[in-house]
């Protein structure tokens, strides 16, 4: 493997870029940078590291991560995200993995653990949150307008390494509902552009089935209160999907009345 290039998309990320980008020293042999046109200090933040910062309009998470792939100057990836930042255990995994002639079909995941309201939850169904997020760019592309996902054009191994990489992803519980509540809505419009049926006992099943999953099955009640918060934001966020499903589907009808 030998050189990794270090991708991020950024949007106004001048509070968490910094911790991402110290995290890389080491670690990285470069760093690309797509930003979407950010207002705050996120560019001079990356240029204090020597990254290669380019401003591109948005295009969507997979479309915008795929550039970053392209203009890299290495074909193995590390794709991290501005509120992401890895672990000591996590760099001395990889520094392991870069000294090894490695397959480019092989592929490496590790554990995501994300921090809500200043706390590390470990069950809700938020942990291991496994990702792969080290790959040879000539095998595989990001595809998927929300919660995007490598696809890849040939078998591959996954090999996953040890360490976390610590998700700072949510200062307050409004953070967390309010773009829960946005990626249900962006999913509740991939459904109806689908032709996915709206179908109403779904709407009342599905709230009620991920609460219990997450809360007992997946153990969020360990987590205490932020447990249920959790919890619950997820079982609304999934009714707020088939809301959005429904709310569309009666504005077609309307529109061939």
């Amino acid at each position: 493997m030998r050189k990794i290039s270090a991708t991020i998309i950024t949007l106004n990320e001048e509070d968490k870029i910094r911790r991402c980008l110290e995290s890389l020293i080491g670690i990285a042999d470069e760093i690309v940078v797509v930003d979407s046109l950010s207002t705050d200090a996120t560019k001079s933040i990356c240029e204090e590291f020597g990254v290669r910062f380019i401003e591109q309009k948005w295009l969507g998470y997979s479309e915008q991560k795929n550039l970053a792939n392209k203009l890299a100057s290495h074909d193995w990836i590390l794709s991290i995200d501005a509120d992401e930042v890895l672990s000591d255990e996590l760099k001395n995994s990889i520094l392991e993995i870069k000294e090894k002639e490695t397959d480019c079909n092989i592929v490496y995941s590790f554990n995501r653990l994300n921090n809500y309201c200043g706390k590390w939850i470990r069950h809700c169904g938020l942990y291991p949150d496994k990702k792969i997020r080290i790959w040879n760019r000539n095998i595989g592309m990001w595809e998927g307008k929300i919660h995007e996902t490598i696809k890849f054009s040939k078998e591959t191994k996954e090999v996953r390494l040890h360490g976390d990489l610590l998700h700072y992803s949510f200062n307050t519980h409004e953070d967390f509902r309010n773009q829960s509540f946005r990626f249900a809505e962006m999913k509740g419009e991939s459904y109806f552009s689908k032709g996915k049926k709206n179908a109403s006992l779904l709407k009342i099943i599905s709230p009620m089935f991920f609460f219990i999953k997450n809360y007992f099955l997946k153990l969020g009640f360990l987590d205490g209160k932020d447990g249920f918060r959790i919890c619950m934001v997820y079982a609304q966020a999934t009714k707020h999907k088939y809301d959005t499903l429904k709310r569309l589907y009666n504005c077609q009808s309307k529109q061939h009345k």
